[in-house]
């Protein structure tokens, strides 16, 4: 069977190509990683509106710049957990550290958003390999338990603490020599860690491991990238165009392909049965809703603090402390009181709270501040800090000891096709709602008591640029002859913009909102 192997029973498994075990060095090494790899997912938000105007990127280029990225992770999560215990753990660590670093290297090199966006691909597939190895190395490196569970303590702080740093190094980088500085501060980082890994770390594999599901992993694929598309061109393409429908028929006919085939196949990447126990689904929708909305949401959010509200990404990356310092303040008491705090009543409650915290994000318009996000950014927060430790912890105690790395690759995976989903379908939200309120602030805008007749063309450049996401940046699209009118241009691209963010906020609040209340069911259904 596939999975992300078990971490109880690693110490029993053969090693090789080592000549001394080094585990605190295998501990640092990992580390190294999976900081490079946290930060990475969170530190882009602050380079989104300078990647947007350097390479001239709508916001389905700028969705792309995170989905590419994660969709492979998501994709190829569990299968490369398997390939690392077949094949070697450390060889797979330092293949997939080698891969991130030069794609890394190529992201800042990258002279146009095509580009960029199928590099952080192939970036993607090196986090995927790095993800799925990096808690079983630590693992193999402590075979004792008091001091493999402090190990995975310390790893565990080293992920919260990059997620929450991402945002501030991002923006102090982005401000201060350029976006391209968030991927090439990877590459000596990256080297470090490969030669570390090569003369440190330990191989350990698995004498009994699955051979890797490669057609589950294709068709897992099948089922997000048409639908991601779809989403994410939607609006520009028409929801109702043949490309749009043959996309979402394609990801849905691949959906059920990866259901059958990981119901029949002898060894699946995903044991389906334990998604069908509902105390163990009820984890996994916790995780994919967290990290499809509120996760999802900040990217839109950090834009509409950089294009339309003024700030520079520094201090759009200061305005984004109180949410990634609550979830970082609340997970770790979270986790140590775990066993005392009943998942049925947890989970559910910490969903609550990210479905609170968001609903205290709407109400935006075009007089509002950043101050207005700092409730709603410390409630979300703290409620997405739990619901990472309890959904992460609670999915193991209701599996076998031999399931533990299916569980908890399964719950990963999900939290990565959340961001994957989340930010397609978000952006899709705030492109049709800030498309709309423009429309018809343009065709009634007014300078004194004129009403100015906006030519057709540049009305549709302005108002494609604002869907973007352009904020302020869309007077540079103003007429010389229209310059009267740009006051109240930019205060309409002011209230366009918080409109649609305001949507998305909303829409991400209504989504969490529901989860809350299936996980809270699927919680108290009884097993039979």
């Amino acid at each position: 069977m596939a999975g992300t192997g078990s971490l109880t029973d690693v110490s029993d498994e053969s090693t090789a190509e080592s000549t001394a075990t080094h585990p605190t060095a295998t501990l640092i090494t990992v580390c190294i990683g999976m900081f490079m790899l946290m930060l990475d997912m969170t530190i882009v938000a602050a380079a989104l509106a300078d990647i947007q105007s350097s390479l001239d990127a709508s916001l389905s280029g700028l969705q792309w710049v995170v989905d590419a990225y994660t969709l492979p992770v998501a994709a190829l999560l569990l299968t490369a957990a398997t390939l690392g215990d077949r094949l070697g753990r450390r060889r797979l660590y330092i293949a997939g550290m080698a891969i991130f670093t030069i794609a890394s290297l190529g992201c800042a090199l990258a002279g146009d958003i095509v580009t960029l966006n199928i590099v952080r691909a192939v970036q993607g597939v090196g986090a995927a390999l790095l993800f799925g190895v990096s808690l079983p190395l630590v693992a193999a490196a402590f075979p004792d338990p008091m001091k493999r569970a402090k190990a995975i303590g310390l790893y565990g702080a080293v992920m919260a603490s990059a997620t929450a740093a991402g945002p501030l190094v991002g923006g102090a980088l982005v401000t201060a020599i350029g976006w391209e500085w968030i991927f090439l501060i990877n590459v000596p980082i990256g080297i470090v860690a490969v030669a570390l890994a090569y003369r440190y770390v330990t191989e350990s594999r698995s004498d009994s491991a699955a051979p890797p599901d490669w057609a589950g992993t294709g068709l897992l694929t099948l089922a997000l990238l048409p639908g991601v598309l779809a989403l994410i061109q939607g609006n520009e393409w028409g929801w109702s165009s043949a490309r749009v429908i043959a996309l979402g028929a394609t990801s849905i006919a691949g959906l059920f392909a990866f259901v059958a085939w990981e119901l029949h196949a002898a060894h699946p990447m995903l044991d389906l049965r334990l998604i069908v126990r509902p105390s163990f689904a009820a984890n996994a929708l916790a995780a994919f809703a967290g990290a499809g909305t509120l996760v999802a949401a900040t990217n839109f959010l950090a834009l509409y603090f950089i294009n339309t509200l003024g700030h520079d990404p520094f201090q759009a990356g200061l305005r984004a402390l109180p949410l990634t310092l609550s979830a970082l303040v609340v997970a770790p008491p979270i986790a140590v009181l775990h066993d005392r705090l009943p998942a049925r009543w947890s989970l559910p409650t910490s969903m609550a709270v990210v479905a609170t915290g968001l609903w205290l994000c709407t109400g935006a318009d075009a007089s509002t501040t950043w101050t207005h996000y700092i409730a709603g950014s410390i409630l979300g927060g703290a409620g997405l800090g739990a619901v990472t430790v309890i959904a992460s912890q609670s999915a193991l105690s209701f599996v076998e000891v031999e399931r533990a790395g299916m569980a908890t690759g399964a719950v990963n995976t999900a939290r990565q096709i959340g961001i994957v989903v989340g930010v397609a379908g978000l952006g899709a939200v705030f492109s049709h709602a800030v498309a709309t309120e423009a429309g018809a602030g343009l065709a009634s805008l007014t300078v004194g008591t004129m009403t100015v007749a906006v030519p057709d063309e540049q009305a549709g450049m302005i108002t494609e640029a604002l869907s973007s996401g352009a904020g302020q940046r869309v007077i540079e699209f103003v007429p010389d002859q229209f310059s009267a009118a740009v006051p109240a241009l930019s205060q309409l691209a002011r209230g366009a913009t918080a409109q649609g963010l305001d949507a998305v906020m909303a829409t991400s609040s209504a989504i969490a909102a529901a989860a809350t209340i299936a996980v809270f069911v699927l919680l108290r259904i009884r097993r039979r």
